[in-house]
């Protein structure tokens, strides 16, 4: 199964990190995982609060158990969420479901591995994450759904 390297995990972050810097915002955390979890690379711009690792970790994982960006897990969790708390819960708290954990996809639409954005806004963090993942020349679900047939880019 083909895996992201270290070496494009950590250019992945550093570009997330230096694109934070250029647009202001609030210091950031970043961290890329592998398609089974293990943290290849994590890193955390100056200031940035407690706690950030353990958020990045919980978006990526979220992203990776459940196969979709946590921007859609966060909304299917509004909508039912008796079963995001199943979920949580049979995870032993390792899902985080909040904006900014995403794929990373090869071209052929495989995924590699997750890379989570937090410490900006939630929206902020989804942006900088799909940038990231594109600028490193990797894909996100969105850009794979017309030939990954379990692409997941809506709620459903």
């Amino acid at each position: 199964m083909p895996e992201i390297t270290l070496t494009q995990a950590d250019e992945m972050v550093d570009w997330a990190l230096a694109r934070a810097r250029e647009l202001d915002l609030r210091p950031i955390s970043c961290c890329v995982t592998n398609s089974n979890t293990a943290l290849k690379v994590f890193k955390a711009q100056e200031e940035t609060p407690l706690l950030r690792y353990e958020l990045c970790w919980g978006k990526a994982y979220a992203a990776l158990a459940l196969g979709r960006s946590t921007s859609l897990i966060r909304a299917r969790a509004e909508d039912r969420p008796l079963f995001q708390d199943y979920l949580t819960s049979q995870s032993n708290g390792k899902l985080f479901a909040e904006k900014g954990g995403m794929l990373i996809r090869d071209d052929i639409g495989t995924i590699v591995g997750a890379l989570a954005v937090t410490g900006a806004t939630a929206d902020q963090d989804e942006e900088l994450a799909a940038e990231a993942i594109r600028a490193c020349g990797f894909k996100t679900d969105d850009d794979v759904v017309d030939i990954v047939r379990n692409a997941r880019v809506t709620r459903d």
